[in-house]
């Protein structure tokens, strides 16, 4: 472990100084060889300060009350810190925090719940539709005596459906005759097909001038826009 450790701290060669390499660039002459087995290494202020071991403070303290100086004995507080060691009031509207379960009066205790308020606690009882995983005897729920108005009474009641409403129409159902031996028009063939769409520029000529083109005349407007400005037009 000693040798391993002498070993590590043996300081590392400085290349830069004594480089040994060789050129890579062209040379008339060769570089001479080297007779030494090693080269010599000078070792930098810097490279022996770091050489040198830590020094380990190994400082125990005692006590953790420590004696307190004759200057802060005599000290006198300003007017600043004695305003910062005053401890800070609430706000105006501050309150203490309510507890978590808050006591319950007498009145509460002793209160006697009304024949709606039972009405209202008892559990609905729905009716599952059919087609579903499992079916439910639909309870009828108890109605205590109460006073209902008329309002609430029609809109109690369900909804009937259309007179007209003849169901939900299958999912399969009969072809007629008609239907089965109908002969497509033209028309419809031609609407059927997909349509035929050319490449982009397919057939394109740019170089082609049209009819129109040719025998077009300018307009004053257009002739008086080919005409130069007249400031940059040089007089001779």
């Amino acid at each position: 472990m000693a040798t391993r450790t002498h070993t590590l701290a043996q300081p590392k060669p400085n290349r830069l100084r004594h480089p040994d390499r060789r050129s890579v660039y062209w040379l008339d002459e060769l570089p001479t060889e080297k007779t030494g087995s090693t080269t010599k290494i000078e070792l930098t202020p810097r490279w022996s300060e770091l050489c040198r071991s830590k020094k380990l403070y190994t400082q125990v303290i005692l006590s953790p009350i420590w004696e307190v100086s004759e200057w802060a004995l005599r000290a006198v507080p300003s007017e600043r810190l004695c305003s910062l060691a005053r401890p800070r009031f609430p706000a105006a509207g501050w309150q203490p925090d309510r507890p978590l379960v808050a006591p319950l009066s007498r009145a509460t205790q002793t209160a006697v719940a009304s024949s709606r308020i039972c009405q209202l606690a008892q559990p609905k009882k729905r009716q599952v539709l059919e087609g579903s995983g499992h079916k439910l005897k639909s309870v009828p729920m108890t109605h205590l005596p109460c006073k209902a108005s008329a309002h609430i009474e029609l809109l109690s009641t369900p909804k009937h459906n259309h007179p007209k409403f003849e169901g939900a129409r299958s999912v399969c159902w009969p072809v007629s005759r008609a239907a089965r031996s109908y002969v497509a028009s033209q028309r419809l063939l031609e609407l059927s097909s997909p349509k035929e769409r050319e490449a982009l520029f397919e057939g394109y000529n740019p170089y082609v001038v049209s009819r129109a083109a040719r025998s077009a005349s300018p307009s004053p407007r257009i002739q008086q826009l080919c005409l130069p400005l007249a400031r940059k037009c040089s007089s001779k």
